[in-house]
C-alpha cells in the first residue's frame, strides 16, 4: 500500500500574491501530488498548520483513503472550519485527489464521473479610474472573446478617486467628488455607501448603453452595504439584467437575502468568505441565492467542494467558484476539474496567469476565446517548478489594499507604466486591469525599495 512519506510547503510570489503550494509525497518513488492552501493574507498561518499540524498526523497513512483522511484531518483538531486550517486541509486534500488521478492514469475529473462539457466559461474583472478606462478594458476582453465580465469603476470606491462628469468619462478636480470625513483620518479608510451606490448605477448603465446585452455584466458589492442599502441597489440595478450580484451581504447578515429576493429579480451570488459548507444550508434551501461563490481552499478543498455542488444541485443552485489571482494555477485547476463534472455548473472567475506564474506552475490552465482548459494529463494536471518559485519570494505586506482606493500613488505609476514598453510577448498580460493591480502592488513595494537603487517587479525592471 502506499502510504505518505512526507509533506511539505511552498511559497512563493510570482505575481506579487504569496501562494501556498503544498507537496505530498509517497513510499512510491517519483509519485507526488501538489494541491493548493493559498490564504494570502495569512500565508505564514497555514504553512504553520501543515508543518506543525498535518504533517506529523498523516506520514504514514496510507494515500488513497481521501474522504477518511478528511474527516480525520477536520475531526482531529477539535477546534475546525477556520480559514486557516481549511487551507491547509485542503491543500493536503487536493494534493491527495492529484496523487489519485495520477495512480489511475487519468484526469480528476474522469474520477468525478467524467464531463458534463468541453470547456468552462470564464468571467474577467473589468476596473479603470473612470467610465473611460473600464470601457477599454470591457472592449479588450471582449476582444478575447470573453462574454461574461465583472465591472467595477475604481474598485470599490469609497471617494471613488476621479469623479465622472456628465458625460460619464472624467471630471476635472474642480469638480470632483470629496467626502465629507474628520480631520487626520487615514488616506482610503472612510467609505460613503451612497456614493458607491450612485456610482455603481451610472455605471451600470453607461455600460449597457455602450455595449448593450451581447454582454453579461455582474458586480461584487464586497459585502461593504447594510441590509436596506444592498436591497436598494440590487432593486436599482434590475432593470439592466446583471448575470449576478455578488456578496451583497456580509456572512452574518444572511437572512436578509430573504426580504431581497422577495422584491427583486436580481440573481444573486453569494458565499467569498465562507469557510464551513454549512453556512450554505439556508441560503440554498430557501433558494435566496443563485450561484455559489466559495473559495475551494477555504471550505477545505476539493472533498467539501464536491458535496456542496451536489447539495446545490438539488435545489437548482449554480456554482460560480472564487478563483481570483490570489488561487495558484493549481488551485485554479481543482476548481475547473470540477466544474466540468457539475451539471449545475454556471460560470469561473478566472484572473489569469502572468509568463512569471506559467513558469512556476508549468500546465496551468489555458484560456481561449473565453472559455477555460485543462491539459488532460493525469491528475490535476498541474505542478510547481521548485527552483523557480525560489526566484519570486514572499513578503509580509501591509494591508493597505483593504482600503479604498484613492488617485494618488496608484494613478501615477499606472500613468507611468503606460510608456513602458514590456515587449511585444507581454501585450497579453498587461491589460489596463493589470495594469492597476501592478500600480497597487508597486506602491507597496515601493515602500521596500531595495537599497542598490535597483527595482525589479514580478521579472519586469523598469
Amino acid at each position: 500500500m502506499i502510504r505518505i512519506r512526507d509533506i511539505r510547503t511552498i511559497v512563493t510570489a510570482p505575481r506579487g500574491t504569496e501562494l501556498v503550494v503544498v507537496k505530498v509525497e509517497t513510499s512510491e518513488p517519483g509519485l507526488y501530488g501538489v494541491g493548493c492552501a493559498t490564504f494570502t493574507q495569512r500565508w505564514s498561518a497555514v504553512v504553520t498548520a501543515v508543518n506543525d499540524f498535518l504533517k506529523p498526523l498523516l506520514v504514514g497513512k496510507a494515500v488513497n483513503q481521501i474522504n477518511d483522511l478528511w474527516q480525520y484531518m477536520m475531526s482531529f483538531s477539535y477546534w475546525r472550519n477556520g480559514p486557516v486550517l481549511n487551507n491547509a486541509i485542503a491543500g493536503v486534500d487536493e494534493a491527495l485527489w492529484d496523487i489519485k488521478g495520477k495512480m489511475a492514469g487519468m484526469p480528476v475529473y474522469e474520477l468525478l464521473g467524467g464531463k458534463c462539457r468541453e470547456g468552462v466559461a470564464a468571467y474577467r474583472h473589468a476596473d479603470g479610474r473612470n467610465f473611460e478606462e473600464v470601457e477599454q478594458c470591457i472592449q479588450n476582453y471582449l476582444d478575447q472573446g470573453y462574454r461574461y465580465i465583472r465591472v467595477h469603476c475604481n474598485t470599490y470606491g469609497g471617494n471613488m478617486g476621479i469623479m465622472n462628469n456628465t458625460n460619464g468619462l472624467q471630471s476635472s478636480s474642480a469638480n470632483a467628488y470629496t467626502m465629507h470625513k474628520t480631520e487626520n483620518a487615514p488616506e482610503g479608510a472612510y467609505y460613503d455607501p451612497a456614493q458607491y451606490m450612485r456610482n455603481t448605477v451610472e455605471l451600470i448603465d453607461h455600460m449597457r448603453g455602450k455595449f448593450g446585452y451581447q454582454v453579461e455584466f455582474m458586480h461584487d458589492i464586497h459585502e461593504r452595504l447594510t441590509g436596506i442599502q444592498a436591497l436598494q441597489l440590487a432593486k436599482d440595478l434590475e432593470p439592466y439584467k446583471l448575470f449576478f450580484l455578488e456578496d451583497a451581504l456580509q456572512p452574518e447578515q444572511g437572512e436578509w437575502f430573504e426580504y431581497i429576493r422577495k422584491q427583486t429579480a436580481v440573481p444573486l451570488a453569494m458565499g467569498e468568505l465562507f469557510v464551513n459548507p454549512m453556512e450554505y444550508k439556508q441560503l440554498i434551501e430557501k433558494r435566496y441565492i443563485d450561484y455559489i461563490r466559495c473559495h475551494i481552499s477555504m471550505i477545505g478543498g476539493l472533498t467539501p467542494a464536491i458535496k456542496l455542488a451536489h447539495f446545490a444541485d438539488v435545489y437548482g443552485v449554480r456554482t460560480a467558484w472564487h478563483g481570483p489571482f490570489d488561487l495558484s494555477a493549481i488551485g485554479a485547476a481543482a476548481q475547473i476539474h470540477l466544474d466540468l463534472v457539475s451539471p449545475n455548473f454556471g460560470v469561473q472567475e478566472f484572473s489569469g496567469f502572468t509568463l512569471e506564474e506559467r513558469e512556476v506552475f508549468p500546465g496551468a490552465p489555458e484560456a481561449r476565446n473565453g472559455y477555460i482548459y485543462l491539459n488532460d494529463k493525469p491528475g490535476l494536471g498541474v505542478d510547481i517548478d521548485e527552483e523557480a518559485a525560489k526566484k519570486y519570494p514572499p513578503t509580509f505586506r501591509d494591508n493597505f489594499w483593504l482600503n479604498a482606493n484613492t488617485d494618488r500613488e496608484q494613478i501615477y505609476i499606472v500613468l507611468v507604466l503606460e510608456n513602458v514598453d514590456f515587449g511585444e510577448h507581454r501585450k497579453d498580460n498587461l491589460t489596463k486591469t493589470n495594469k492597476f493591480f501592478i500600480a497597487n502592488n508597486l506602491c507597496r513595494l515601493l515602500k521596500n525599495f531595495h537599497k542598490s537603487g535597483a527595482f525589479v517587479f514580478n521579472g519586469l525592471s523598469q
